[in-house]
């Protein structure tokens, strides 16, 4: 295939991921309108369960099943390929129900783990919602192995389009059903988040239809390649799953990193805030684990986005040896990661209030718990680029050592943390925790490629300086604003305080940027109009 198609692919892949993950946060707002905090506290119990469940069920699938089908294929064995395809449908169907089983049958197990007695939400309520959601697992991981087995023929087409279908049925069945059930039939809140998670499955059925179509309209090219398959190659199931597994394993671990921290909130939160004698500790959930936790995403999109893009180019720069171009390539990711994270994430952590009452409704608590909750994105993306660069240099153990350091961190501190602080201190065991697993991938990048971590310092040290000066900024602004634009107003009014606020902020952050000429180092060869005449030699 050509390096046109090449990028022609991964653009289209990169552009179906992007605009599926907008649509998983666009639609949070009208939810949250129909259900507020008690529903989202429901359907998040239901959805980290069956987040980490499924992570385990498809066990990275697709990007392992991909590395798998390419590397035969490159070596003209495509029978190979198709053998893996054959068998790995059938062992993604027996996982799928396995997985379907064991959530469906223990959720009732589940249920008083998570809530204490006398909740606001019953047992019964918990285990419906998850029960609901577990359908889903009975198709998510087949259509992930076909995703994969497209993507090694290097065909993103399919996995782009089924992801967008996917996500728009269970968008469009999860609105749909909510608002019939509370506003048309008015039944019961618990009903209708039921039939939420039950979305999950609606949608799986909408992308495995797609990818169904896709396969029998290519079958007639991919079985033109068996006619070229060379044959020398006789691979036992046992050495092909073997393979798969450790390709796989790292993928399992870097997309079960959110899933976990929240786990661990899932099942002690409750416990020990009741335990603490803190009221509300369901709003509070809600709060952190979903409606702040999609606020906070938005940042970390734009790290995985970073992460997606990075691996090839850093993998080729490690097996060429080419040790120069690898140092200017982790080092201008990680300023530019560092670059735009850090201000949106302060940004969102200052204005959190406005924010919240923006994108749901005015609320304390949840302004409150979203200044403290949104500097958590920046450990994460870092973390999550740091795990895509150990992945290209072949690395990848470290990130699970590194994942794990930070969970056992977050199972230690929560106790104490929350005890002693209340909700917030959920936050900083989660903080803590990712920083830890941040430092683990930073050691291992230095020792395995002698990284030199100095410049990527010395900017961050300056884009500091600069966030301080956006943050007095936007408090001055914040301070003016207040008086006669109130944001606990209303919707209108708290839109109008971030967008002047983030211009301000913006305004000053760019200009120092721009004056410094750091902006120049970091985006002047993609954007010309950034260079400015210096007789510096550099920041």
């Amino acid at each position: 295939m050509s390096t046109s198609n090449i990028l022609r692919g991964t653009f289209i892949l990169t552009l179906g991921t992007m605009l599926s993950r907008v649509l998983g946060l666009v639609y949070i707002f009208p939810f949250y309108t129909l259900v507020g905090k008690s529903g989202g506290e429901l359907y998040t119990y239901a959805y980290v369960l069956y987040s980490v469940v499924l992570s385990v069920a498809t066990m990275g699938v697709p990007l392992a099943v991909s590395k798998f089908v390419a590397k035969y294929n490159a070596l003209d064995e495509y029978a190979v390929g198709r053998k893996l395809f054959r068998s790995g449908i059938l062992l993604m169907s027996i996982t799928g129900i396995v997985s379907f089983l064991v959530l469906y049958l223990l959720a009732p197990v589940f249920s008083p783990m998570i809530i204490n007695e006398g909740s606001k939400h019953s047992y019964d309520d918990i285990t419906l919602v998850i029960r609901m959601v577990s359908f889903a697992l009975l198709l998510v991981p087949v259509m992930s192995l076909i995703r994969g087995f497209f993507q090694g023929h290097e065909s993103m087409g399919p996995t782009a389009v089924s992801q967008v279908v996917e996500q728009l049925a269970r968008i469009i069945f999860l609105l749909g059903s909510v608002y019939i059930i509370m506003n048309v039939t008015k039944g019961s809140l618990p009903t209708a988040i039921g039939y939420a998670t039950f979305g999950a499955f609606i949608g799986a059925v909408a992308g495995l239809a797609i990818l169904i179509w896709y396969w029998f309209s290519r079958k007639k090219h991919l079985d033109t390649l068996l006619e070229k398959d060379k044959g020398t190659m006789d691979i036992s199931y046992k050495e092909m799953y073997k393979e798969i597994v450790l390709y796989a394993a790292p993928f399992v671990f870097v997309g079960l990193a959110m899933p976990l921290y929240q786990l661990v909130d899932t099942f002690s939160f409750n416990k020990i805030m009741a335990m603490a004698g803190y009221d509300n500790s369901g709003d509070a959930f809600a709060i952190i684990n979903n409606y702040g936790q999609k606020l906070v995403m938005i940042p970390i999109t734009l790290a995985t986005a970073f992460a997606l893009s990075l691996l090839p180019a850093i993998t080729r720069s490690f097996i060429s040896n080419d040790q120069d171009v690898l140092q200017r390539q982790m080092s201008k990711t990680f300023q530019i990661l560092l670059y735009l994270t850090l201000p949106a994430c302060i940004g969102l952590s200052i204005l959190g209030g406005p924010a919240y009452a923006a994108f749901y409704s005015y609320d304390e608590l949840g302004g409150y718990l979203l200044t403290w909750y949104a500097p958590t994105a920046i450990p994460l993306a870092i973390f999550t680029v740091t795990a895509s660069v150990l992945q290209g240099i072949n690395r990848q153990k470290y990130t699970v050592y590194g994942l794990a350091l930070g969970i056992g961190l977050k199972l230690v501190l929560n106790f104490p943390l929350i005890f002693l602080m209340g909700a917030e201190g959920s936050i900083v065991a989660t903080g803590i925790g990712y920083t830890a697993s941040v430092v683990m991938n930073l050691w291992a990048i230095k020792k395995y490629t002698g990284f030199d971590y100095s410049i990527v310092f010395r900017r961050t040290m300056l884009m500091t300086i600069f966030n301080i000066a956006m943050i007095v900024g936007v408090f001055i602004v914040l301070q003016l604003l207040g008086g006669f634009i109130p944001y606990s107003d209303g919707r209108l009014q708290a839109i109008i305080v971030i967008f002047i606020s983030a211009a301000v902020g913006a305004g000053i952050y760019f200009f120092l940027s721009y004056r410094s000429n750091l902006l120049m180092y970091l985006f002047g060869n993609r954007f010309p109009f950034l260079n400015r005449k210096t007789g510096e030699r550099g920041l």
